[in-house]
């Protein structure tokens, strides 16, 4: 009765041609945008494995076929996929190679360290939220509702007794106004972030999330 919401999932990642996760190409900012959205949505949230910290390790396609003749075929079978959009097939990691497995593995350490802990907290503090508020996972889908100004780069979701609100803008501060003048800021990635009178002020590349 519920779709399962996820910003990537290991197919997605296994199946690019180096394994890349949103950690590689997002700003914190922004892979925090992403895990409000996923996490305080009507949907059943699905984190992969070390997303909740922004890993940086990469889930890389690998394998471990005794049959020389499968592993050859799946070797060049991934290379000639993705010459086909481009890539050089000495760029693809090796799907037999050890090494390709190993570099697949997350680094535990990255928990302990920054930018790392930074988001690891904010996951748990959305985690948090979505168990002190019920009514957010069991509202049927269709209450849900967006509101967004694609020029000005913010989005707001409505989901039961929550907004989260996310600015993707490069540097500009988002001015979002709520009718409901008595709300109240609950959490917020930039310490920033501003709420008074109905209207949020939220910094760049940040998301709030609001009573």
């Amino acid at each position: 009765h519920r779709f399962v919401h996820y910003a990537q999932n290991h197919d997605q990642i296994g199946n690019r041609a180096l394994g890349d996760r949103l950690a590689a190409a997002l700003p914190p900012g922004r892979l925090a945008c992403a895990a409000a959205l996923v996490l305080l949505s009507p949907m059943t949230p699905m984190l992969f494995m070390g997303e909740e910290w922004g890993a940086r390790t990469p889930w890389q396609y690998f394998t471990d076929h005794p049959d020389p003749a499968l592993a050859e075929a799946v070797r060049l079978g991934r290379r000639q996929e993705f010459a086909a959009h481009g890539w050089d097939g000495a760029d693809l990691p090796d799907p037999q190679s050890p090494a390709t497995r190993d570099r697949s593995c997350l680094d535990w350490t990255e928990p302990h360290r920054e930018p790392h802990v930074r988001l690891l907290r904010w996951h748990r503090q959305l985690i948090a939220l979505r168990h002190q508020h019920p009514p957010l996972a069991h509202a049927p889908l269709g209450e849900a509702a967006v509101r967004f100004d694609e020029d000005a780069g913010w989005l707001a979701l409505h989901n039961g007794p929550l907004h989260v609100v996310i600015n993707l803008a490069e540097d500009r501060t988002a001015r979002v106004s709520f009718p409901e003048a008595s709300g109240e800021l609950l959490a917020a990635w930039d310490p920033a972030t501003r709420y008074a009178e109905g209207v949020l002020q939220l910094p760049a590349r940040s998301p709030a999330v609001l009573r």
